[in-house]
């Protein structure tokens, strides 16, 4: 393993390197001067675009890839000495390696780091934060898992002493980062590939939160029993956000928009406001849809006036901000038809962003393309997915998106459509053929439908292929 801090290596080759987190980091270190070389499956990823624009050459895996003059290799937790080649020759020649986990560690040791983690929100709330401290001119750092509408990419390369990151558990990653300070948004059981169980995922935040130092500060939100509990462990400072009394920062007045007579993708708006100490602050607008982005809004308002920033100027660094790649991203317009595309692919995060679509159009027909993300997940969880499309017309539920790490299939996307139809009848079906789809779909929708393409895998092809005209 590499011993020297991330900034004294200046050619580094990253090993998968189309995963979201990994592009960010190549992104980072190539900002901060280093070569970057990378490899990765030939499938096509929302990344390509980034590193195509970053002038990042990606190449297939090959042993002729790794040579004595790259002095660092950096590789996907998904990638091993025995299933990678690259990683077993660099292994030979004694280069030194680390872990992407192990990498964003180290860089979390040179900055003073804010880490925001939980099973949701954490894409939307890190990338928020960080573009909130670059407004504030703090010239921060960051390593966000999608592409930021008002970045280039996904990752910032500041001078400023903030470093940002999206701390993901899988595979108890939280163990490598040192934090000055932590949000923690949600605790809902996911990845059960690595977690048999509700107590070993919740132990890893467990275990996150009593690891920040007693100067640092942990904002949780206090709506979830489960968080709070885990909050209950910190010895730093504590505060609470969420939408029930009690918490300190509180939300109120939330209200959903709908813009008129202007562009759709500049339509979505709400506002809301946040009393704290006694005293409302706000009212704060965001182009972002859903009670759960005010909250995610409210745990940077939280934590950055902790760091003693004036909450009074977040008025305006929040209405600027535009969000990120999909999430609730609108993709365009075909025959009337509004159609977006978004991440979501845990219930609860189906369940929040069809509520936020649901608020915002009430009278339409919300088709839902749903790619279920890992036979694990979908197995484990097969009860709550089938319950999350309620507030949806009607759901097309296409094969299940296998991961790297998946080898038998347990489970089909056939189960998932026959427990939705027994709670739904007749409300969801099995789509294989995705070109038929979006040919049928382009004969048949109009001005009373909004089509949402929903999941982890490549399911975001189908939004852009409705609107793309031939």
């Amino acid at each position: 393993m590499a011993t020297h801090p991330l900034s004294r290596y200046k050619k580094i080759h990253l090993i998968g390197i189309k995963g979201a987190g990994m592009t960010a980091l190549a992104e980072l270190l190539l900002r901060q001067g280093a070569t970057i070389t990378g490899s990765d499956t030939e499938e096509v990823f929302f990344t390509d675009s980034i590193l195509k624009k970053l002038g990042i050459l990606v190449r297939p895996f090959a042993s002729k890839n790794i040579s004595a003059r790259i002095d660092l290799v950096i590789h996907s937790t998904v990638y091993t000495a025995e299933n990678n080649t690259e990683l077993a020759v660099a292994q030979k020649q004694n280069i030194p390696i680390m872990s992407y986990p192990e990498a964003l560690g180290a860089l979390t040791k040179e900055k003073l780091t804010l880490a925001v983690c939980g099973t949701h929100g954490k894409t939307t709330t890190s990338a928020l934060l960080a573009d909130t401290l670059k407004f504030f001119g703090k010239d921060p750092s960051a390593i966000v898992g999608s592409r930021i509408m008002n970045w280039v990419g996904n990752a910032l390369a500041g001078s400023g002493e903030y470093l940002v990151i999206e701390a993901d558990e899988y595979q108890n990653k939280l163990a490598h980062y040192s934090p000055f300070a932590v949000i923690l948004t949600s605790v809902d059981w996911d990845h059960p590939d690595f977690f048999p169980d509700v107590e070993s995922y919740k132990r890893v935040f467990d275990e996150f939160v009593a690891r920040i130092p007693a100067h640092g500060t942990l904002v949780y939100c206090a709506d979830s029993a489960s968080v709070a509990r885990i909050a209950a462990l910190a010895r730093c400072r504590t505060v609470s956000y969420g939408a029930l009394p009690g918490a300190d920062f509180q939300v109120v007045e939330y209200v959903p928009e709908k813009m008129n007579f202007v562009a759709e993708k500049e339509a979505l708006r709400q506002s809301f406001s946040v009393i704290h100490g006694g005293k409302k602050l706000g009212p704060f607008r965001l182009r972002l849809a859903g009670i759960h982005n005010a909250k995610n809004a409210t745990a940077v308002l939280a934590l950055l006036t902790t760091l003693g920033l004036d909450n009074k100027r977040l008025v305006d660094a929040f209405q600027r901000f535009s969000g990120t790649e999909r999430r609730f991203e609108y993709i365009g317009e075909r025959y009337g038809a509004r159609i977006y595309d978004d991440y979501a692919h845990h219930p609860e995060e189906i369940r929040a962003t069809l509520q936020a679509f649901r608020d915002l159009y009430p009278d339409k027909k919300l088709s839902v393309i749903f790619h279920p993300h890992t036979f694990t997940r979908t197995k484990a969880l097969l009860t709550d997915f089938a319950q999350s499309f309620d507030v949806a017309d009607h759901v097309r539920v296409l094969d299940i998106y296998g991961s790297a790490r998946e080898v038998q299939a347990t489970v089909s996307a056939t189960d998932l459509v026959e427990l939705i139809n027994r709670f739904f009848p007749n409300k969801a079906e099995h789509v294989t053929d995705t070109k038929a789809l979006v040919a049928e779909l382009q004969k048949t929708i109009g001005r009373q439908d909004v089509i949402i393409t929903l999941g982890a895998g490549n399911v975001w092809e189908i939004s852009h292929a409705l609107v793309k005209h031939t």
